[in-house]
């Protein structure tokens, strides 16, 4: 089979396709032939690697998992004798975390895994994209204590985790201001923002208005800078604060959203699978809206 292999850290162009045995699985695991998985910043910053610490968790020299990817949708090949939950033929989708693995054509995953029947109502490649920004924008969120009535900031709002961020803010009753660049003020809006800045435009922090709750999704603000615009009892989070499990609740649960139509994946780009460099590089400029999608013949 095919897959993205990293065998040394650089830039985008370390990743190369090749090809390797297709796994096979135990009695308790579901093969599944993949047809849309991501490129999320966190491949990139595992792919490139400048910071030792990355290094110390993922390899000194060269990655310890050379297959990157951590979400992904598609079609169970095969399921294990001991598996009951799925079979043959199903179309789930799965999140591996920082397991790793979804940058390949086929991958083998515990019945027991972070892995659900795909929304029958959302393509492969938005269901691909489901479980990265949304699991991570959860866990920051409810780490917030995000609620009915509050005032809620999200800087980053155009990201696959601020987007997803505003739209569940908003399903948890909160007021929701989001910050974003020009261009992406309208489709942000229709996400259901109640209020866009436009931080090219405006500082957020040196408005005047104060909020409840201020989610950095982007990692590039402070609780230092961003004092100015909390209240007295209001609370700063951001992405570099901490880092969301994989959790099959909450991924039923963003199953469940999707379902109902109040949350939607948000998707800047598809690339075929054999131009998986391609998708690195872009999603490595920092300027994607929502998620960046590779897809498998």
């Amino acid at each position: 089979m095919k897959a993205a292999i990293c065998t040394k850290y650089g830039p985008p162009d370390v990743i190369q396709i090749q090809e390797i045995a297709k796994p096979s699985i135990q009695d308790n695991e579901v093969l599944i032939k993949l047809h849309a998985a991501t490129v999320t910043p966190g491949d990139c910053v595992i792919r490139s690697s400048k910071m030792l610490l990355m290094r110390l968790f993922f390899g000194i020299r060269k990655p310890r998992k050379q297959i990157l990817g951590s979400e992904l949708s598609g079609t169970i090949e095969e399921a294990g004798s001991n598996v009951m939950k799925f079979k043959k033929g199903d179309e789930v989708f799965a999140y591996k975390g920082m397991k790793l693995g979804a940058h390949a054509a086929y991958i083998t995953l515990p019945e027991h895994g972070v892995l659900a029947i795909k929304p029958a109502s959302i393509t492969h490649e938005e269901a691909a994209a489901i479980a990265f920004g949304g699991t991570t924008a959860l866990y920051f969120l409810r780490k917030g204590n995000v609620r009915k009535g509050m005032s809620v900031l999200i800087n980053g709002a155009s990201g696959s985790v601020g987007s997803t961020a505003v739209q569940l803010a908003k399903h948890f009753g909160a007021e929701v201001t989001a910050v974003c660049g020009s261009s992406n003020m309208d489709w942000v809006e229709a996400l259901g923002a109640d209020h866009v800045i436009d931080y090219t435009k405006e500082d957020f922090t040196k408005s005047g208005k104060r909020y409840d709750l201020i989610f950095d999704a982007v990692g590039k603000s402070s609780k230092s800078a961003s004092k100015a615009a909390l209240t007295e009892s209001g609370t700063f989070i951001s992405v570099k604060s901490g880092l969301a499990s994989e959790n099959l609740k909450d991924l039923l649960l963003l199953k469940q959203l999707v379902e109902s139509g109040l949350f939607k994946p948000v998707i800047d780009k598809s690339y075929p699978f054999e131009q998986i460099a391609d998708a690195h590089a872009y999603v490595e400029q920092g300027h994607k809206k929502g998620n960046v999608v590779i897809t498998f013949n």
